[in-house]
């Protein structure tokens, strides 16, 4: 249809209020909103214009019926993937933000290499996964704007997260070492400091030494870039221009640049990218850098023994003038941003200044934008968070000259959403997470369940009018945890630390400060009666360091006891931090994502915090592995305990590698074997084993055909033909086809 970007009054287009009305209800837009006081309140006829508008509606014309979504093809998944383990196991892993952590190496910020030190302690403490914040693409040019989740594109990632000294060609200088000092000792990260160093540093190593004559390594670039293709190019060329127009003390983001460079397709930006080939490249080359740095860390993840690996979190949206609304401005509203309706902590409501994707375009054309979106994460994932996940069904879009009481929520095709994502979870073997909090539409949670998507449980709002909710009535299909980046660390919620920052920073009322004070002395009794603590302290009381960390280590004994497949701890709350990550609702009044870990990752294994909680982790773990049978939650009964049938996934491979055939398949025997050996086959995996493997490989096949250890069957003649094919791509295929033999033969 024709955009109209003009508002249209019914005086001079026609079309009256009702005619309005038929339109927005036909284009998903809810006639109510919600009030700060819990009631709800008409949307205005302005509003509904306006949104109409946003959603390229014209509304001075006939009313047309709203498009139909592609057919979906004859067979798909009927739910996520969960792998088979789950059935009788109940696992934990770490949440972090990646940028926080401290090391003795890295230059300022949390990096791909520190990312390993944190898989080799994870590995050790007995957890399958390791989650981190949303790892997409920022704004090179403009690194102050920090937010992992109002990023410039959630199809690439950051490269400030490459660990500059493995990348081959690097070389040190003093000058350069003394500034990566000074950056190391920062409290806060420093990202206009670190973006400075580490660009210049890998800027010298494109110009020195490009590939350094390695021509696989310049075949695998090559490969990279025509995978890319058309969006890696543009998002290239965007972060070129945007230096450029930094440069020219014009903004990083693209609305503020000269019109001719605001259409990636202009003869300006065709002219720019010729005559700037060589920094297109060089931003080519740092995606591929850090996309292969990300792959080696999650590989190493699995052979390290997380059997889920690496955990990544998705944004719900992106800057509305970065470089996927510059690349691909047709998919996404211009003229609304995503935000949230009034409520009780946000009586204004709240724009987050974000653009979403069009409702008649995520989960259309034959690679729909919402499926690239999650792919380019679940290539790296053993499971992924969607933030936001009413977001699969509605958004709360704000015009783009008005306030968030001028917003309204709008339908998107939750069907089709939750089909690509059960689609591609089953391609990737990837679990998937749905931050299901907040104002959720009626029924959204038993369609989520429905589709084996995990609930997201924080423990702090399990609770009822009796107080918090018992260990067995969480749901199995759900991801458990104390506290997230939007909170305080458990002792940091004792001591009313969140309810000292909102009224420090004039986010709520000195009225509902009050009332926030007087409900958290009702919550600590209850948070001691649910743990079983009695001697931590009174009401009012604040308990000294030692009884606030056995409160801690209560609290995450009572969530790993829970019936929930996966329990996150946090690690500031293994580190006692004391500022938060975030603060929602501020934005320059504090540091939002800049604190880092008060200790370094090389002294995170003596904590006694640390290996306290890890150790009642791992008790309540398995005690909730033995006490339940782990099953998908039924609609309608969250809270009810389940039995959940992994064996139900679906299995299609089509669509996958050999490579990526052959790492499920070491997944599910390293799965049926005792548990240290499947570790120990995982660790094998390892790139730099090769000659480990080479040997392992044969007496496993040779062991495995005369019956060396008859108790694990045949599952050694197919492990060691795969521990022989990773490093071999022209055994892969003859490997595969091996095993279906094999199987066919002996049985699975």
């Amino acid at each position: 249809m024709t955009r109209t970007n003009s508002t249209h009054e019914p005086s001079s287009t026609g079309r009256d209020e009702n005619g309005v009305d038929r339109l927005a209800d036909m284009y998903g837009i809810d006639p109510k909103r919600p009030a700060a006081d819990g009631t709800t309140v008409e949307v205005s006829h302005e509003t509904k214009t306006k949104l109409l508008s946003a959603l390229n509606v014209d509304i001075s014309g006939s009313v047309e019926p709203r498009p139909e979504p592609d057919t979906p093809p004859l067979w798909t998944p009927t739910a996520c993937f969960v792998p088979e383990f789950l059935s009788t196991e109940r696992v934990w892993g770490v949440s972090l933000q990646l940028y926080e952590l401290r090391s003795e190496r890295n230059w300022g910020i949390g990096d791909f290499e520190d990312l390993r030190v944190m898989i080799d302690l994870v590995a050790s403490l007995g957890g399958d996964f390791i989650g981190l914040n949303p790892l997409h693409a920022p704004f090179l040019a403009d690194a102050g704007r920090c937010s992992p989740y109002e990023p410039s594109s959630r199809l690439f990632l950051n490269p400030l997260y490459i660990a500059v000294e493995r990348v081959p060609g690097f070389a040190p200088d003093n000058n350069q070492q003394q500034m990566v000092a000074a950056l190391r000792d920062t409290d806060l990260v420093a990202y206009r400091g670190v973006a400075a160093a580490k660009l210049a540093a890998l800027r010298s190593i494109w110009g020195r030494s490009g590939f350094q004559g390695n021509v696989d390594d310049l075949s695998e670039f090559q490969t990279f870039v025509l995978a890319g293709s058309e969006p890696l190019r543009r998002h290239a060329i965007f972060e070129a221009l945007s230096a450029h127009m930094v440069e020219r003390g014009f903004s990083a983001g693209w609305h503020a640049w000269p019109e001719e460079f605001r259409d990636p397709s202009s003869a300006a930006v065709l002219s720019f990218a010729t005559e700037r080939d060589e920094d297109v490249r060089f931003h080519l080359w740092l995606q591929w850098v850090t996309h292969r740095q990300l792959q080696e860390a999650a590989s190493y993840a699995r052979a390290s023994g997380l059997r889920i690996g690496l955990y990544l979190d998705l944004a719900v949206g992106e800057a509305i003038d970065g470089s996927a609304t510059w690349s691909e401005r047709a998919i996404y509203l211009t003229d609304a941003t995503i935000g949230s309706p009034p409520d009780p902590f946000a009586p204004d409501g709240q724009d987050w200044h974000l653009a979403g994707f069009q409702p008649s375009r995520i989960a259309s054309g034959g690679n729909p934008p919402f499926e690239r979106m999650v792919t380019t994460a679940m290539q790296y994932a053993g499971a992924i968070r969607i933030d936001h996940a009413a977001a699969l069904r509605r958004l709360f879009l704000v015009p783009i000259d008005g306030t968030p009481s001028d917003g309204a929520y709008v339908s998107y095709p939750q069907e089709d959403l939750i089909r690509i994502l059960a689609e591609s979870s089953a391609r990737h073997r990837c679990l998937v997470i749905g931050e299901d909090l907040g104002l959720l539409p009626d029924g959204l949670q038993d369609d989520l369940t429905a589709a084996r998507i995990l609930s997201y449980r924080i423990f702090s709002y399990e609770r009822d009018d009796d107080g918090f909710r018992a260990a067995a009535d969480y749901p199995a299909l759900a991801l458990a945890c104390i506290s997230t980046h939007d909170h305080q660390t458990l002792a940091g919620w004792w001591r009313g630390a969140d309810i000292a920052l909102r009224a420090e920073h004039g986010i709520v009322s000195p009225d509902l400060t009050r009332q926030h004070e007087a409900a958290r002395e009702k919550e600590r009794q209850q948070l001691l009666r649910a743990i079983d603590n009695p001697g931590a302290g009174g009401p009012t009381g604040t308990p000294a360091a030692p009884m606030l960390h056995d409160m801690t280590i209560r609290a995450h004994r009572f969530v790993a006891g829970t019936p929930s497949m996966l329990v996150a701890v946090r690690l500031a709350d293994l580190t006692d931090e004391k500022q938060p990550t975030n603060v929602p609702g501020t934005s320059d009044s504090y540091p939002n994502w800049q604190p880092k870990l008060s200790v370094t990752v090389e002294e995170l294994s003596k904590l006694p915090l640390l290996i306290a909680i890890a150790d009642a982790v791992n008790k309540g773990r398995r005690a909730s592995g033995s006490d339940h049978q782990p099953n998908g939650d039924k609609p309608g009964d969250r809270h009810a305990p389940e039995t959940f049938d992994a064996s139900k996934n679906d299995s299609e491979e089509t669509g996958k590698t050999d490579a990526q055939q052959l790492d499920a398949i070491v997944e599910k025997y390293a799965d049926k074997i005792p548990r240290p050996l499947g570790r120990f086959i995982r660790w094998m995996r390892r790139p730099e084993l090769q000659w480990l493997r080479l040997i392992a490989g044969i007496m496993l096949v040779i062991c495995g055909f005369v019956g060396f250890l008859p108790i694990l069957g045949f599952w050694m003649v197919p492990l060691g033909l795969i521990i022989l094919a990773q490093d071999s791509r022209w055994l892969q295929r003859p490997t595969l086809k091996a095993i279906t033999w094999l199987e066919s033969k002996l049985g699975k």
